[in-house]
């Protein structure tokens, strides 16, 4: 396939092949995504049970396209979801965690970057999946019942996109940093 890229030795699964399939129907059907569609690349495709029999798509995108693929990324993600009968589709950048053993354990001798830490990915990640809207504000809240929770305020730019997805969001955020999230606008 065109638009997946593995490690050698590692197939595709069916449902990533499946996805792949319909980004390149996608890039047949519309001029004006077939050439910014070239260079796009998935290196992973997951299903996370959001409620009951419902589930959303991540398609995890490799981080060196990510910025180029934003351009884009509205409009394919309601094509997507178009085909996939409404399912939520979230596109993330596929970041690399260093553990703080990093420099020790491999000979490296620069500081290890900020940006491949376990916090600054998880903060990414927030960003990657509220993506048209922008956070404009966050709090962590600490309870018996639910423990640790964190609270993403979101403005009001986007909002109609992303306004019934918010469950979506917060089931795909768990299933990936085993974190409790909720997502709120703020007016």
């Amino acid at each position: 396939m065109e638009f997946i890229t593995k490690p050698a030795g590692i197939k595709a699964n069916d449902f990533e092949v499946a996805v792949a399939n319909e980004v390149a129907e996608i890039a047949k059907k519309s001029k004006d995504l077939a050439e910014p569609l070239k260079s796009f690349k998935m290196t992973a495709v997951k299903e996370v049970e959001v409620t009951g029999d419902k589930k959303a798509i991540v398609i995890f995108v490799p981080c060196k396209l990510f910025k180029n693929f934003r351009l884009i990324q509205s409009r394919l993600t309601t094509e997507l979801e178009k085909k996939f009968e409404g399912r939520p589709v979230v596109f993330i950048a596929q970041r690399t965690i260093l553990s703080k053993s990093y420099r020790r354990a491999h000979k490296f001798n620069g500081v290890r970057p900020n940006s491949h830490t376990l916090t600054s990915v998880h903060e990414a990640i927030i960003d990657d999946l509220i993506y048209p809207c922008e956070c404009v504000g966050k709090q962590t809240t600490l309870s018996r019942e639910t423990g640790k929770t964190i609270k993403v305020f979101l403005g009001a730019q986007g909002q109609q996109d992303v306004e019934n997805k918010t469950d979506a969001f917060s089931s795909i955020y768990r299933k990936l940093t085993n974190k409790n999230i909720v997502f709120e606008f703020k007016h």
